[in-house]
Order: structure tokens, then sequence, then C-alpha cells
């Protein structure tokens, strides 16, 4: 791959040239060659391609850094969330609903991320807004008795692409709880305040659907888990300044 970098860079250098009306001498041979290596290696013009994208998905994402930075306390540190590794260094949020087909897709690669970044803090929003089973599903998931299975049942719900009523229960017994008892418990007001509250906040972010991440400064809307790792790299190596609140 190295070997590429030089002739991206040139490629690179010409277009800015021409970008700016300062065209450089031509020079046919050069050209040529430039031609014949792109129809070999066709892999540097789609490496192009996806850097510039990530580029500019990440620079939208940052549009919204103030409204991030006036809402960071109860995006990243609402104690009433659910959170994998809460001991993390860094921290990643999720905006999500059960029945989500975009989320259900990105669930395995949430799941590597967490996995492969111990030192994230993982926090997971429930936003239904796929009707009343994706209410009833975020309900059950805030009481006490889902969240001491939280990762458990997550993968459960979200691998179950049928998921119904009857779905969820099955998936409580088959994480020893007694469906009946956390069905009573999610009928606490405290929780109808909680997901309202997780409503509220998706509005002020202008969120329109889930999956939406938010990481640092940047909020990445839908189910683009390499854009999460991007704007996470760009936390971890300190080139956005880190949260507030985050341990020093």
């Amino acid at each position: 791959m190295k070997t590429l970098l030089p002739i991206a860079a040139v490629l690179a250098a010409a277009l800015a040239l021409q970008a700016c009306n300062k065209p450089a001498e031509a020079d046919p041979a050069f050209g040529a060659k430039v031609r014949a290596y792109l129809l070999e290696h066709p892999e540097v013009i789609e490496e192009a391609v996806v850097k510039l994208r990530q580029k500019q998905m990440l620079e939208q994402a940052k549009a919204q850094a103030s409204t991030v930075e006036k809402y960071r306390k109860q995006l990243e540190r609402d104690p009433r969330d659910f959170v994998v590794n809460p001991n993390g260094e860094f921290t990643v949020v999720e905006f999500f609903d059960y029945r989500c087909g975009y989320c259900k897709v990105v669930a395995p690669e949430v799941m590597k991320l967490i996995r492969e970044n111990p030192d994230v803090r993982f926090v997971f929003k429930e936003f239904p807004i796929f009707g009343e089973v994706s209410d009833t599903a975020a309900r059950l998931a805030l009481t006490a008795q889902a969240k001491s299975k939280g990762v458990q049942l997550h993968n459960a719900w979200m691998a179950d692409k049928g998921l119904d009523d009857a779905a969820l229960d099955r998936h409580l017994a088959e994480a020893g709880l007694d469906p009946a008892a956390v069905r009573k418990a999610a009928a606490d007001p405290a929780i109808t305040q909680q997901i309202q509250d997780v409503r509220m906040l998706a509005g002020a972010l202008g969120l329109q659907g889930t999956p939406a991440f938010i990481v640092g400064d940047y909020v990445i809307p839908g189910a683009d888990i390499n854009a999460v790792r991007a704007a996470l790299a760009k936390v971890k190596t300190g080139e956005m300044k880190r949260p507030s609140g985050s341990p020093t």
C-alpha cells in the first residue's frame, strides 16, 4: 500500500492545481503513466473516494458541536442509562430502537467495537420510534431487572428480526427473569419520564431516526460504524478536544 501513496499525492496535487486555475505544464508522458497506473490499480481511486467521503462526513457530523456540548451531561452522564464499561475513559452514545432494522444490522459491529475498546464507555439511549412493541421493549430494558442482564438481553432482542411481545417475554425468561415482574416494573412513571427525556434530547440534536451515534463532538446519523470508529480514533488521539466530564 505504501507504493500507492506517492501516486495518490501527485494526483491530489494535480487536482488542487486545477481547482485553483493554475494548470501544470502539459506532460503527455506523465499523464499516460498515471492513467496506466490507475487502470492497473483502481483501488487507489476507491481508497481516495472512501477517505474523501469519510472526511466530508466527519466535517458534517461535527457541525453540531455546540449543541452536543450544551447537552453533554445528559448525553454521556445520565445515571439512568444502561452503560457498558462505565469506567472507560472515552464515551460513545447510541440512540436506538429494538425494532429498527438498521440498528439490528449494526448491532454486532457495536458489540465488536465495545469488545475491542475496553477504554470506551458505551451509553445506550432507548429511543423507541417504531410503535408499541418498540416502546414496550424500551420500558422493559430500563427496569433494574433487565439492566442486570443488559448485554445478554440487548443482543437477544437485536438478533430477533420478528420481535414482538411474545418474543420479548421469551427472551426475558431465557435470561432467567420473570416476564410478569419485569412488565410490572416497566410501568414505573420514572421510566416514562426517562424515555420522554431521551426523545426531547434527540429532538434538540435534530435526530430524525435510529441509529444515531454521538462520539465526542460528532453526531453520526445512520448505521455507519466506520464513521463511528473514525470519530473515536480522532477523540483518542487528541485531534478533538476531550469531552467535558471525562476523566483526566
